[in-house]
């Protein structure tokens, strides 16, 4: 049973990926429009669902004081990473853009230290420090390199959602319900771009309008398939999955926009990759090891 919850954990997780590289090439294929206003569209779409499966679990939501603060902060890094990330995936290739946003989980384990004041031990830092390296890869942090100020973006909208990510950890731990956190979430976004969606309001075609509704659909889909494989097995033995959207986000950027990444991006993949991978074996021996001493302790009992 474990093992058939594991591979439902890793098919959603894979779907997550694939529904968020579909929303970063729609948010590009909508054109000259203010990050804002993407933002505000997509997550609209979310809000909508949210509400919806609220509605439908028809079951009351209570929120204790000391859960509001973190879903602030996880609304404001929320929204912050998002904007960040769709201004990088408006001005860099789409691969690009995505590996900068999969920072996240490195960042989620520095935000756990400074916020919820986890420890960590040396291996975790030196596989945070690595990713940062190869983030540089993709990064170019060159005078000449005309995509530097996109770039930095993209990395701030990882830091954004690895501290958002840091949130909602906290928030699962204070029993805060999943669709709650996204309706919230979204809500909070669509508030706070509303005035600039008021007053610098850029005129959209149908077409645009119909992109940005697939965006928020994309999205929406990503947010519940990520929430699903959680469910069914813990980040420890699916999250490296989370890592396919690289792929995906290469495939649809060669074929949809002709974009080909350059060789220090690709090393820049190769590295954080690595990282990711021996991120997720040493969490599993981690756990395995605390088992095993759990289970010997019981024994001894």
């Amino acid at each position: 049973m474990k093992l058939k919850n594991q591979y439902k954990g890793i098919f959603y997780i894979i779907l997550s990926a694939f529904c968020f590289a579909l929303m970063d090439m729609f948010v590009r294929m909508a054109g000259e429009l203010p990050s804002i206003q993407k933002s505000f569209f997509r997550n609209f779409v979310a809000a909508v669902f949210a509400c919806g499966i609220l509605i439908k679990e028809k079951k009351s939501v209570s929120i204790g004081k000391e859960s509001w603060g973190y879903l602030i902060l996880r609304s404001v890094f929320g929204t912050l990473g998002i904007l960040c990330n769709f201004y990088a995936v408006d001005h860099l290739a789409l691969a690009d853009a995505s590996m900068l946003n999969k920072m996240s989980p490195f960042f989620a384990v520095v935000f756990s230290v400074l916020i919820l004041r986890e420890k960590v031990s040396i291996p975790q830092i030196t596989m945070v420090l690595g990713a940062f390296v190869g983030s540089l890869f993709v990064i170019k942090p060159t005078v000449a390199n005309m995509d530097l100020v996109p770039s930095l973006m993209g990395l701030l909208g990882g830091i954004g959602a690895g501290a958002a990510y840091t949130m909602v950890r906290k928030l699962g731990s204070q029993g805060v319900k999943g669709s709650f956190i996204v309706f919230f979430f979204s809500m909070f976004s669509c508030v706070v771009t509303l005035p600039w969606l008021i007053f610098d309001y850029h005129p959209m075609t149908g077409g645009q309008i119909v992109i940005l509704l697939l965006a928020g659909l994309a999205a929406a889909g990503g947010q519940f398939s990520i929430t699903a494989a959680y469910c069914y097995a813990p980040a420890k033995e699916i999250s490296v999955y989370d890592y396919s959207k690289i792929i995906f986000s290469t495939v649809l950027g060669f074929f949809v926009f002709g974009q080909i990444p350059d060789v220090f991006s690709w090393i820049g993949y190769g590295i954080i990759c690595l990282m990711a991978v021996l991120m997720f074996l040493y969490n599993n021996k981690k756990a395995f090891q605390t088992t095993l001493y759990s289970n010997k302790t019981k024994e001894k009992s």
